[in-house]
């Protein structure tokens, strides 16, 4: 019976024991069938005897299917020419942070304790803003390339699109994303509002190791230099090796022209690497043999360390985990079954593990990890979890496949300091207080 039953996929009651303290059940868990994590309403029959009970089912059964809901009895909006998300979706959007001293400066949380899968919906990918958005024509747009090359060259837009195209899945994160998590005291916001300077998309344009090779590399060349076309030209600087590697220029996102706000009609894009070398309205691309040592690889994106040496060019994201679902600021619905669900990224490659704990931390579990599983982007988690109604800490936390681990808030504290901004990637830790209520705790 029990090889029957496992070759169904249906559960036996072993499948329910614990795998780890709190509550987490096997991640395989999801894989099989008959198991009911949902509040799902049962069709009740009425009391008395079966004959009744049977007859008064049926009625309900009957009903069900031919009662109509009032969308269902008249006709419908008519289609548009581009789709909008439906209007009790409204509250889905980022949120703005906005700086009342300087317009244009600011950023704009994606909310990813809303969203499902790896992907993030082109209107809902976080920004970072120095000086506004610029309205650029793409027909008047050019991209210079100069410097240590044997030929200077400039392409429009239409002339790039002429070149063969890769596209990239990967997550473009702010280098001071969760910078919150460096404050004394836990910040209780929404896990998008707290760590939401992070996004994942295709990115589709022409490797930049082709255009590169066009315009001949001097051999003494070892950084460019990228400027964008906002109201401060904005310009950092990063090595040829990365540009020979896996940089693209962007055109499209998620297969439409790329948005204004995130960089149209062309941006640079380094995978894995902190945001503000993902050059947005690129314009110009100097080849040279030292960095432009700019405000933004200077005065910022730069850490001071306990032993008073500073930590610069710190380009690679390490990895790191969110669990979006139960997070704070949302509500547990009494005790039962629920899935812990979230995010994890390396720019250093693959996830290769998450492991989910729902004690605080004393005891750990494997996590299921969704498909597909690439690098440089965000991979999906899934843990089954039976709450008992009880307070419980739930965090997760990362592995990559360099072998790094995901370090907990007190010792990544310990190694930067606290005159850190840039680079928190420690674990996240949910406490779910028994009248469900979550909240953001160190722990």
């Amino acid at each position: 019976m029990a090889k029957k039953q496992e070759e169904s996929g249906s559960f036996t009651s072993n499948d329910l024991t614990p795998v780890a303290g709190g509550g987490l059940l096997d991640r395989r868990l999801f894989l099989k069938r008959g198991l009911m994590f949902g509040s799902a309403t049962a069709l009740a029959g009425t009391a008395g005897n079966l004959f009744a009970e049977e007859t008064a089912l049926e009625k309900v059964v009957e009903n069900k299917i031919t009662s109509k809901a009032p969308w269902m009895l008249k006709p419908g909006k008519p289609f548009s020419n581009y789709g909008q998300p439906s209007p009790y979706e409204s509250e889905v959007i980022r949120w703005i942070s906005a700086n009342a001293m300087a317009s244009g400066n600011g950023v704009s949380w994606c909310p990813l304790h809303e969203l499902e899968g790896i992907i993030t919906p082109n209107g809902l990918h976080y920004e970072r803003h120095h000086n506004g958005v610029p309205e650029i024509d793409p027909a008047q747009h050019q991209l210079l390339i100069h410097g240590m090359v044997e030929k200077p060259l400039t392409f429009s837009i239409d002339a790039l699109k002429r070149y063969p195209m890769e596209s990239r899945i990967c997550f473009i994160e702010c280098g001071g994303n969760s910078n919150a998590g460096w404050n004394s005291r836990p910040v209780q916001s929404a896990a998008g509002h707290f760590h939401g300077l992070v996004s994942c998309s295709e990115w589709t344009g022409v490797p930049l190791s082709v255009v590169l090779n066009e315009a001949s590399l001097d051999p003494k060349a070892s950084w460019i230099i990228a400027e964008a076309a906002d109201g401060i030209a904005m310009n950092i600087s990063f090595p040829v090796e990365k540009a020979m590697d896996d940089a693209i220029l962007a055109l499209y996102q998620n297969g439409e022209r790329i948005r204004p706000e995130n960089g149209y009609p062309l941006r640079l894009l380094l995978p894995g690497w902190e945001g503000v070398t993902n050059v947005k309205w690129l314009r110009r691309l100097q080849v040279t043999d030292q960095p432009v040592m700019s405000r933004n690889e200077t005065a910022k994106y730069t850490e001071l360390m306990p032993d008073g040496k500073v930590r610069q060019f710190t380009f690679e994201m390490d990895a790191k985990s969110l669990i979006t679902s139960p997070s704070a600021g949302q509500e547990m619905h009494g005790p039962g079954y629920y899935q812990i669900t979230g995010l994890a990224w390396s720019g250093k490659g693959k996830i290769t593990k998450v492991e989910v704990s729902a004690d605080g931390g004393m005891t750990w579990a494997e996590a299921e990890l969704q498909e597909p599983v690439l690098s440089k982007c965000f991979t999906r988690f899934r843990m089954p979890w039976k709450w008992d109604g009880e307070l419980a800490v739930i965090k997760s936390r990362a592995k990559d496949e360099t072998g790094y681990v995901q370090p907990e808030r007190d010792v990544l504290v310990k190694e930067r300091g606290r005159h850190g901004y840039f680079h928190y990637n420690a674990i996240v830790s949910w406490e779910i207080v028994p009248e469900g209520y979550v909240n953001h705790v160190y722990s």
